[in-house]
């Protein structure tokens, strides 16, 4: 089996094709904050859109995507989350910074060895991600920003993708602000991008909703 990267597979054109099931329209700009390893809705409203704008003046929000995941495990979703230094709703999202105090990274890889080991694109994708955690920025943004890239890049998303200039509370015609709207408190329901289509998962029967798009990447479900 050769090196493997996600493409213009069935599965992902259909994230263009139901976009009628969301308000997001192929003409739209999506506005949206920055999450660590996205879920599968997100990308997929990424994939959607005609440019990606990540709100880059926000304040921080607790308890988000911002910095945290789900992935499938043995025993089942697990929550990965990035240790932050006095994270407050009065900090600027970009200012916010990572507690390397903390054995975090070692509990993601060893979290992700065991769950996606014998996946089938595994071993492509697992040393790109290492090499990022590796780097160990002090900026929760900055590492977000390289692992969005890096997500990007796998999953062949070719949306633009840019850091807004300012903060708007209000947004002008043709942009859909998804801002804060994709939140862990409601991973199990209806994406805000549309229903999302079950693909085959490592573990268990029932399929597991709206996980972190690397559970997606590590089965190379485009080939499914």
């Amino acid at each position: 089996m050769g090196p493997f990267i996600l493409g213009e597979s069935n599965f992902f054109v259909s994230w263009r094709i139901e976009s009628t099931c969301s308000r997001l329209t192929p003409d739209d700009v999506l506005l949206i904050d920055l999450h660590y390893l996205p879920c599968l809705d997100v990308m997929r409203g990424m994939a959607q859109a005609t440019e990606v704008q990540i709100e880059a003046h926000e304040n921080y929000h607790k308890q988000s995507y911002r910095n945290r995941c789900y992935v499938l495990t043995a025993n089942g979703v697990d929550c990965l989350t990035v240790p932050v230094l006095n994270g407050t709703h009065r900090q600027r999202t970009r200012d916010v910074r990572i507690d390397y105090s903390q054995k975090w990274i070692d509990r993601h890889l060893r979290c992700l060895q065991s769950a996606y080991a014998k996946a089938p694109y595994f071993e492509y994708l697992m040393p790109d991600l290492e090499a990022i955690l590796a780097q160990r920025l002090p900026l929760l943004f900055d590492l977000n920003w390289s692992l969005l890239t890096f997500c990007r890049k796998w999953a062949r998303i070719t949306t633009p993708v840019n850091l807004t200039e300012w903060y708007e509370r209000d947004t002008p015609v043709g942009v859909f602000d998804a801002r804060s709207r994709v939140i862990p408190a409601k991973r199990g329901e209806t994406g805000l991008f549309g229903p999302q289509r079950p693909y085959l998962q490592n573990f268990g029967t029932v399929f597991e909703p709206n996980l972190s798009i690397l559970d997606a990447l590590f089965m190379g479900v485009a080939n499914a």
